[in-house]
């Protein structure tokens, strides 16, 4: 049987995958859109990059004002998440475009000399905050990032535990009914680290863009040196649940076949038990001001400047459409929020 042929995926990078959950592409984001989508970063967050006493917040996590389809920002990017999901009609629509919601860590000066074991780290999760998580959720079938700027070691890069696929596939495999995002109060995967024993720090140059299983545990770390790290993570959904079951072996897409190697099984016929559930994310509370905050500054940035406001809110604030949602949906959250989360969250999402 001849190996499948891949648009951006070499045989080392599938392999990789399979073994380990992710795969990196390097310099896939095109240096002309890094630059128009980080160009107005310091106006947006209220700071001076050469004065550090106005870092006023070691991260920030900002809403978005422009945004460009994927296949043009990142070419070989986009390419290699349609080899990794099976093909681009698999895609939703609603993840054709990235946009300039920047996830900036500047770090402070009390971790500037520290050590930190991964382990440690205050923020291990995996995404998906607006949806009721089932092993097959279609919602959140990739998780990507983008490095907009150079990212060394102790620089506050992402990290993974790729070990951890397996330990959160088997808590969603056995729980059928599912479960709510840790800031709704549901499972908190990060109960599973201490089972973990592989992390792996992010870096890498800008341009590069990281490629990671869905069910990968991830964690921000501190920045010791102090070097503005910038990523943003547009979330990739597929149009229908992941199938752990085909006919034919050949249609099961790489995260797929991942998934079922970390479950240690050929084929999965289980079938969730719960209710399929989109929930108003909590980040969208604090998003919403946050947004007139940064068109406020670069309004008067562009005053005083004559530059042009580079924001699809300059005529007013548009419908944030979080991941395909609807204006006038009326998403509700959900029923139990975590107060720890909730404190949490606004740290890094309002200003």
């Amino acid at each position: 049987m001849a190996p499948k042929q891949y648009k951006a995926l070499t045989q080392e990078d599938v392999d990789h995958f399979l073994q380990h959950g992710w795969v990196k592409i390097p310099g896939a984001l095109l240096p002309e859109w890094s630059d128009k989508f980080t160009q107005d970063v310091w106006v947006r967050l209220g700071m001076d990059p050469n004065d550090k006493s106005t870092w006023t917040r070691d991260r920030a996590n900002m809403p978005w004002h422009q945004s460009e389809k994927a296949s043009v920002v990142a070419p070989k990017a986009w390419d290699a998440i349609c080899d990794l999901l099976g093909g681009e009609e698999r895609i939703s629509e609603s993840s054709y475009e990235w946009r300039d919601g920047l996830i900036v860590n500047l770090g402070t000066e009390e971790w500037a000399n520290k050590e930190v074991d991964p382990r440690e780290l205050d923020n291990w999760h995996v995404d998906g905050d607006w949806f009721k998580h089932f092993l097959d959720s279609p919602e959140q079938a990739l998780l990507v990032i983008p490095l907009f700027a150079d990212i060394k070691p102790k620089a506050g890069a992402t990290y993974i535990a790729p070990d951890g696929i397996q330990y959160v596939a088997e808590y969603l495999k056995e729980h059928p009914e599912g479960t709510y995002p840790a800031s709704g109060g549901g499972f908190k995967f990060k109960n599973l680290i201490p089972k973990c024993n592989e992390f792996v720090e992010c870096c890498g140059n800008k341009g590069d863009v990281f490629l990671l299983h869905p069910l990968m545990l991830h964690s921000a770390s501190r920045n010791h040196l102090r070097i503005p790290r910038l990523i943003t993570n547009p979330a990739v959904s597929v149009k229908e649940p992941f199938n752990f079951n085909r006919e034919n072996p050949e249609d099961y897409s790489l995260v797929e076949l991942k998934t079922l190697k970390a479950l240690g099984v050929d084929k999965l016929a289980d079938k969730i038990t719960g209710e399929r559930q989109r929930i108003r994310p909590l980040r969208i509370d604090f998003w919403e001001p946050q947004v007139q905050v940064e068109l406020d500054r670069l309004l008067a940035h562009a005053a005083k400047t004559g530059e042009p406001v580079r924001s699809v809110h300059a005529n007013g604030v548009v419908f944030l459409d979080d991941h395909g949602a609807k204006a006038g949906s009326e998403l509700k959250h959900a029923p139990t929020p975590d107060a720890a989360e909730v404190a949490r969250l606004k740290a890094i999402f309002a200003n």
